[in-house]
């Protein structure tokens, strides 16, 4: 059996986003927490995430020269979605393409990138969450990495579904915002597995639930 990790970037008061869902704000220029990040995705057999994320995500990262790029895109995906696998057809070459157009205007044109066929063979979980989530830890391989969106990690929180949360901490505080431990029912003690501080001020943290 493998385990769930939920990766998410957050505020130091616990925030995913503003209320607005803006998280510019993480997308700092630590390149050595960057480098982490990377590093952890690397080590996935399996991204799953919500249906916003995943169609976000995709139509991002099919084009991307990032350095996250290559995993996000090799790696095999599982999206969670009430849609069934129609939501599949939002995430195809030719959409990813388009969008690439449009954030990049008349500039270089965009090339899909090594594995960006991935995203429209991703494995569509649309039953009950517990389930799905349990059949997918049942495999055998890598761990699986969870990213969101707030609502999707929420859920995984509160059913108890993550095996090890690794929050990645960025030096601001928003006061108000998104936040990711809203739906507990109970508080959930934390054992830290580990702290890693990066020159940015930015700090990965791995927590397991006690």
């Amino acid at each position: 059996m493998r385990e769930l990790i939920l990766k998410m970037t957050i505020s130091v008061d616990g925030f995913v986003s503003d209320l607005d869902g803006r998280n510019g704000w993480m997308f700092g220029s630590d390149q050595e927490a960057k480098a982490w990040s990377v590093g952890m995705i690397r080590g996935a057999g399996l991204h799953v995430m919500g249906s916003r994320s995943f169609l976000a995500m995709a139509n991002y990262w099919q084009t991307s020269t990032d350095q996250f790029a290559p995993p996000m895109n090799r790696i095999p995906k599982a999206v969670f979605s009430r849609q069934g696998p129609a939501i599949l057809k939002n995430v195809g070459m030719a959409a990813a393409l388009e969008a690439a157009h449009a954030r990049e205007g008349a500039g270089q044109p965009a090339q899909l990138q090594s594995g960006a066929e991935s995203w429209a063979q991703a494995y569509v979980a649309s039953g009950d969450l517990a389930e799905e989530v349990a059949r997918l830890k049942a495999e055998a391989g890598r761990p699986i990495i969870a990213y969101g969106g707030v609502r999707f990690a929420r859920s995984l929180i509160a059913l108890r579904l993550v095996d090890r949360l690794a929050l990645l901490v960025a030096p601001v505080a928003l006061g108000r915002g998104l936040p990711l431990f809203s739906e507990l029912a109970a508080p959930m003690s934390l054992t830290l597995e580990s702290s890693t501080a990066f020159p940015g001020g930015m700090v990965a943290q791995i927590y397991r639930p006690a």
